[in-house]
């Protein structure tokens, strides 16, 4: 496969805050995002998306669209995924640095026979997730699986 490239571009706009576009989004329809230092820092801002939020994000929203590829891929019947994500922001070896995110996805199926199948899926969609195997941060997966029967 030939390589892939995605832009962004960022732009300091005011104090410790700027702003987030890439020329392949279409940015009339808001799809740019103001960035900030986060408030744990000095002058950091609050209810601004932070590079530690997109991190966490960037972490989290792999592992979901890893996960949907890989579903489909095994035929898995599914009714309902989302992922509660936490970035671990520390001083390793006098730097900074976002040392662990846990990840901790919910899954609801509706067959009890697909609890297995299921809990592969998500292990190997943990595992495959470009953006996991591209950051030295530990990865760590909770997963919670309900089954949950449809009414017909």
């Amino acid at each position: 496969m030939e390589p892939h490239f995605y832009q962004v571009d960022v732009t300091w706009n005011s104090e410790r805050k700027g702003i987030m576009c890439s020329p392949e989004l279409n940015n009339a329809s808001g799809s740019c995002i103001e960035v900030a230092t986060p408030p744990d820092f000095p002058k950091g801002m609050p209810g601004i998306w932070s590079p530690e939020h997109l991190f966490t994000a960037a972490v989290s929203s792999c592992l979901m669209t890893t996960f949907l590829a890989i579903a489909e891929n095994s035929k898995l019947t599914y009714t309902h995924f989302s992922c509660s994500s936490k970035g671990k922001l520390e001083q390793v070896d006098g730097k900074f640095m976002m040392s662990e995110v846990l990840l901790e996805p919910t899954l609801i199926i509706t067959e009890e026979r697909d609890r297995e199948r299921a809990e592969r899926v998500l292990q190997k969609s943990e595992a495959a997730c470009l953006i996991s195997n591209s950051v030295k941060s530990k990865i760590t997966m909770i997963p919670k699986i309900i089954v949950q029967a449809t009414s017909e």
